[in-house]
């Protein structure tokens, strides 16, 4: 590693991450704080975060395209239930339509920042690559921090330690890190999970594989879905695009809300639903009993689906099979479970979830001291008590990420330009009480309660509560008072500092 030191750069703002949460985020910069200066810093080399990251079979989103597609620019491809590469091509179609992909940095990403409360600005440690790939690490200091990572760790997925994986004589592979080259033709493979990305590999894999074993410790709510929205195509063929896309986008939010407080509040109704549209579909009962009817009600965990019931079909034409145990050991041959059974494969695939890590890795300082991340309060769900300018994109967990994660850039913008109109130079949020301290994150899956101790609180009322719930949330983040929950320092308090980067005389 070579250390080249460079007169720091100055922006208004930093947005981390080009996944489909910074593209949002710097259209929203643009559009309602165009003076602002700004750069996206993405630690790999192409944008789309997610949706260039994972490469298995079948990638795919678990929500619908009308509402996990940006509000500004419409979803015109027939599938609702879209597959990465086209998510990944509209994230950059919207990258290049609106100019932010000549402010993107690629390969550059942040080791440290440090907010300064006399400079009133952030200084921010870059580990960038150059062509030749080698390494440099300089500075650049902003006013504000927006962290549009995401919450999972792109270099380590959730791996646990399978006794005797060392003697499988075939090949095991995480998701996470799909080799371009791996050939399951005719061969027999395992999958062991039973969440999102392990239902879209089994169907994805069916047709060239010997067969398809999803291994699951115990059932999740898996619920077919239709892969094209009649209604929508309808809807766009006679209708200028943006409106039929807000009316789809519409129509397609109050449906999701509408379902899941049917299943928060009727959860034996919710069963009954589920478990009976799952056996229509299998036409067995005793497999639906023993494979898909969870312990724990629905939404407790986020809901699978399943676009045109692919799962199920797969399982009908004898290409897959789902089975209910647990590991005993991996074996030469495959693996053996609790219950003696050997699972013969060629190649293992550990869906075994995701490793969280909060806001891409950046581990905030205040003058030089660390902050603990998990003694802080999120102030309407974007930023954090103890460090200010600084603001984190955190999606819903019931619903589509981009809802939550629009309204929040919407937020920040609105900050922003609080703080230009009362000449601030920065601000905090701050409660006006004490606060009941509740998990940032409500969800029991595993993924979540393995690392959510290292995450921010939320609290008992708003604007300190993380509601899942997007109609309440848009008809009150963009009228909450600012004056009343954030803690403002003037300009004047720091004039004699250089806010600007030239000097002042």
């Amino acid at each position: 590693m070579t250390e080249t030191v460079v007169a720091p750069e100055h922006l208004d703002v930093v947005i981390v991450g080009a996944g489909l949460s910074g593209i949002g985020a710097a259209y929203r910069l643009q559009a309602e704080c165009p003076t602002k200066t700004y750069a996206v810093l993405e630690a790999r080399d192409a944008l789309g975060g997610t949706w260039d990251l994972f490469r298995y079979p079948g990638i795919r989103s678990d929500s619908d395209m009308f509402t996990l597609g940006y509000p500004f620019k419409p979803w015109r491809d027939a599938k609702s239930i879209a597959d990465g590469p086209s998510i990944l091509r509209y994230v950059q179609e919207t990258a290049t339509e609106f100019g932010i992909d000549r402010n993107i940095r690629y390969g550059t990403k942040v080791v440290a920042a440090d907010w300064s409360t006399d400079r009133a600005r952030w200084t921010l440690t870059l580990e960038s690559r150059d062509v030749s790939g080698d390494t440099e690490r300089r500075t650049l200091t902003c006013g504000f921090l927006y962290a549009c990572a995401g919450y999972y760790n792109y270099d380590h997925g959730h791996a646990p330690d399978f006794p005797g994986a060392d003697t499988f004589a075939g090949q095991i592979v995480h998701p996470q890190f799909w080799p371009e080259d791996l050939d399951y033709a005719g061969k027999r493979v395992v999958v062991i999970g039973s969440g999102a990305t392990a239902v879209t590999l089994v169907p994805s894999m069916a047709d060239q594989a010997e067969l398809v074993t999803m291994l699951q410790r115990s059932p999740t709510w898996i619920s077919a879905v239709p892969g094209r929205d009649k209604l929508a195509d309808r809807l766009r063929a006679t209708l200028p695009p943006n409106l039929a896309h807000r009316l789809i986008r519409t129509k397609n939010i109050l449906f999701n809300i509408g379902f899941y407080q049917y299943c928060r509040r009727r959860p034996e109704a919710a069963r009954k639903l589920l478990t009976g549209l799952t056996t229509r579909i299998l036409k067995d009962e005793q497999a639906v009993a023993e494979h898909f009817t969870p312990t724990y009600d629905p939404w407790d965990q986020r809901l699978c689906a399943v676009p045109n019931a692919d799962f199920f079909k797969a399982m009908k034409k004898g290409k897959a099979e789902v089975v209910t145990d647990h590991i005993d050991s991996f074996v030469p041959e495959g693996i053996r479970l609790k219950s003696g059974r050997i699972l013969e494969a060629d190649i293992i695939i550990t869906a075994t979830g995701l490793q969280l890590l909060a806001f891409g890795g950046i581990a905030p300082q205040v003058d030089g001291e660390s902050v603990a991340l998990s003694d802080q309060f999120v102030w309407q769900g974007a930023m954090l008590t103890g460090v200010p300018n600084f603001a984190v994109c955190i999606g819903y967990t019931n619903a589509s990420w981009t809802l939550r994660a629009d309204l929040t850039s919407r937020l920040v913008c609105r900050v922003l330009n609080h703080m230009d109109k009362n000449s601030y130079a920065a601000v905090v949020p701050k409660p006006d009480g004490k606060l009941d301290e509740r998990p940032l994150l409500d969800l029991a899956s595993g993924y979540v309660q393995r690392s959510i101790g290292d995450f921010p609180r939320q609290g008992d009322r708003h604007p300190w509560k993380v509601r899942q719930n997007y109609l309440l949330d848009s008809a009150t983040t963009m009228r909450t008072g600012l004056h009343k929950t954030l803690e403002a320092t003037p300009k004047s308090a720091v004039r004699h500092r250089d806010l600007s980067g030239a000097p002042q005389r």
